[in-house]
């Protein structure tokens, strides 16, 4: 059963706690029928403050069940970003011979007057399904003598060599540890120096196998890294990612990785995200899911008894294109049973497919456009009284593009109208748009999923209208179709 509470900004199928503050997706893990998602969370204001793990389950990705709070800070500090595993074989000792779930996490402690803060690694354990927690009596199990910012671990178990790897952000770089037991830790390797971006703090990362166009036998390892907020830069809180090889203890990035800084998304308000451990393999998919906001303003956002929300889980791919493997992001396919039909059209001119959206209102949902001519084109959303939200396509320019000058409410910084585009070549003529749309969000996945946006837009409740822009009104539309998704 759903906790939401009605709001005018709160989505109808995005995920937010019913009350204050919330950022960083924490220690999302899969066990017994449900996904779990944990995530840094303030219970007591709704700006960022001392970080406890929120709690929430779903048995489907969509429909989420917040539970008590997992874990409180201690007299070693507050509960920062993590991770979480099934601890299938007991390495840890702590589940006799059953498995069961071990969350890694930062402690934040504050330093002596006038000193740094420290950070460390801390262990805690639940025998019931992440109900209860209980911590690992020898906390803290991993610290640093030099690293001021030593946050974030990702852990997971590496078949080939037999060990569990943490992956663990040092600042401008990242550190690379191996553990029998997810006790005791030996430093493998260190990764960033003088490659992608650094811009900002690295933080929260993440490392993970992926199958390139589906085949085992060429898979790449791809590596998230999240970078902070720099006050002299307008595109705020970000995510890059690198492929490569891993074999255990060192990550080798591949050729495109060394001279190019890809980032998973193009909007301004995809951070910190970080994959589901423990989906199953006959699953077999890699599941991703990323806080909804930007540090450049998340303390500010208009949200009123509750603040931060997070992207709709996503499937992530590799594709090769032009020599290079390339991140590829989907909705997670479970979202698709939500859908309840408002309108779909088969080859239709633009002109026709343009009328037919005049008297159709969508507050939640999801619009898929193919356009076959390679056209520009225009599509307001949550449009009404002064208000629109535009998503696009250049053809000049060769990009995809949310422009939320006009969305609504945007005084509380003076960076967040804007808009943001990402490259996207129609070469082969077809243009393709897969849109999310709620009550404070627009995600765009064109292209098959390899352009990406994702921006919070707050326009008026009563901002519903739809209508569609396209240069040559006797274009082709091979198909529109519009879903509402007002779970």
């Amino acid at each position: 059963m759903s906790t939401f509470i009605s709001h005018n900004y709160r989505g109808a199928y995005h995920f937010s706690p019913k009350e204050h503050w919330m950022n960083d997706p924490n220690g999302m893990v899969y066990f017994q029928g449900e996904y779990h998602l944990f995530y840094q969370h303030h219970p007591f204001g709704n700006t960022w403050g001392p970080m406890h793990w929120g709690h929430a389950v779903s048995r489907d990705l969509v429909v989420w069940e917040e539970l008590p709070i997992a874990l409180a800070p201690d007299e070693f500090g507050t509960i920062f970003s993590g991770s979480a595993v099934v601890d299938w074989n007991n390495t840890t000792g702590f589940f006799g011979g059953e498995p069961g779930l071990v969350a890694i996490f930062t402690q934040h402690a504050e330093g002596p007057e006038g000193g740094a803060p420290v950070q460390r690694q801390s262990l805690a354990y639940s025998t019931d399904a992440g109900r209860t927690w209980t911590k690992y009596a020898g906390n803290p199990v991993l610290s640093h003598d030099t690293f001021v910012d030593f946050r974030d671990p990702k852990v997971f178990w590496h078949e080939a060599s037999s060990q569990w790897v943490m992956i663990v952000a040092c600042g401008q770089t990242v550190c690379l540890y191996r553990s029998p037991n997810l006790i005791d830790w030996t430093l493998s390797s260190e990764f960033g120096e003088g490659i992608g971006s650094h811009d900002g703090v690295w933080e929260c990362p993440d490392l993970f196998p992926l199958p390139v166009d589906g085949d085992p036998d060429q898979t790449k390892w791809v590596m998230l890294v999240s970078i902070g907020d720099h006050p002299e830069l307008a595109e705020g809180s970000r995510t890059q990612y690198f492929t490569g090889d891993f074999d255990g203890e060192l990550f080798r990035p591949d050729a495109v990785s060394q001279t190019r800084v890809r980032w998973i998304d193009y909007g301004r308000d995809n951070y910190a995200g970080v994959s589901w451990s423990d989906v199953p393999a006959e699953d077999g998919r890699r599941l991703f899911v990323g806080w909804m906001s930007n540090w450049k303003y998340a303390n500010q956002t208009p949200t009123g008894v509750w603040r931060g929300a997070m992207t709709v889980p996503r499937e992530l791919k590799l594709e090769l294109r032009q020599g290079s493997a390339e991140l590829i992001q989907q909705p997670a396919r479970e979202l698709e049973g939500y859908r309840k039909e408002l309108l779909s059209l088969k080859r239709v001119t633009a002109a026709q497919a343009s009328a037919q959206l005049a008297d159709l209102q969508l507050e939640s949902g999801e619009i898929r456009i193919r356009l076959g001519s390679g056209q520009s084109l225009e599509l307001k959303v949550r449009a009404g009284r002064g208000q629109e939200t535009v998503i696009g396509y250049s053809g000049a320019a060769g990009e995809v593009y949310i422009d939320r000058t006009r969305a609504g409410v945007a005084d509380f910084h003076p960076l967040f109208a804007g808009r943001h585009a990402a490259a996207l070549d129609a070469a082969d003529g077809t243009v393709e748009l897969r849109i999310l749309i709620d009550r404070s969000s627009v995600e765009v996945f064109a292209g098959g999923g390899r352009a990406v946006l994702t921006d919070l837009i707050y326009p008026d409740q009563a901002s519903t209208g739809l209508s569609l822009k396209v240069d040559d009104e006797e274009a082709l539309v091979e198909s529109l179709d519009i879903y509402d998704l007002s779970i």
